[in-house]
């Protein structure tokens, strides 16, 4: 008898022409991603070992590695988002190595990087706790996480503005507003929620950032 395999993303897999229409949309929006790597980069020492966990189409990792300062390594549960990343990487002419896996059973050694980054995407994670657990694992003594994510409680007015931001035509901007309303803020974390999961870790406790439409999550090993 086989023992079946939970699935590692909750709702739809982004996988061919969904994560292709996600890495164009999100394109249209490079600020966002150079903002963050901005303050990822400016805590970290020269040689550090950096993974992004669900690193989507790469946009991030690839921003942080053309600083020529770090080993930056992606995970993600998508085939198509790892072979994406991994062409925008080449076309960037930065080396970065993007692996397929669950983030919730990482293909890594423990006490292998110094800093875990995971922007949007924490909330489809199936087994969040046990994503947790992983980040812990690899991350060196003295390492720590960053998550960011959406809230809960993000108004219509956040969701409209956010969306505009991101420069996308008509449909595309309808339908990314309604999936912001109806699928992503309804599985995203409180903070309780958070404080609970990390709780249950290694880490036990984490601090919270509030920004326009999201928390950032800082953890330390």
């Amino acid at each position: 008898m086989t023992t079946k395999t939970k699935k590692g993303y909750k709702g739809l897999g982004m996988e061919g022409a969904i994560a292709r229409w996600y890495a164009r949309s999100t394109a249209k929006d490079p600020g966002r991603f150079h903002d963050t790597a901005e303050r990822i980069a400016g805590s970290l020492a020269d040689g550090a070992r950096i993974l992004e966990v669900a690193p989507g189409p790469g946009y991030l990792a690839i921003d942080l590695a053309k600083r020529g300062r770090f080993e930056v390594v992606g995970l993600d549960i998508s085939r198509t988002f790892v072979e994406i990343a991994s062409e925008n990487a080449a076309k960037a002419g930065v080396a970065v190595a993007f692996h397929h896996g669950d983030a919730a059973n990482m293909p890594f050694d423990a006490d292998s990087f110094d800093c875990i980054v995971c922007m949007a995407a924490f909330k489809n994670f199936t087994e969040p706790v046990r994503a947790l657990n992983e980040m812990h694992r690899v991350l060196k003594p003295g390492g720590r996480a960053v998550i960011i994510d959406l809230r809960p409680d993000v108004s219509l007015d956040e969701i409209n503005s956010e969306v505009q931001k991101m420069k996308l035509g008509w449909f595309s901007s309808v339908m990314t507003k309604l999936t912001f309303k109806y699928m992503l803020c309804k599985r995203a974390y409180s903070r309780e929620q958070w404080r609970d999961m990390v709780s249950q870790t290694p880490f036990k406790t984490c601090e919270i950032r509030e920004d326009s439409i999201g928390y950032e999550v800082s953890l330390g090993k």
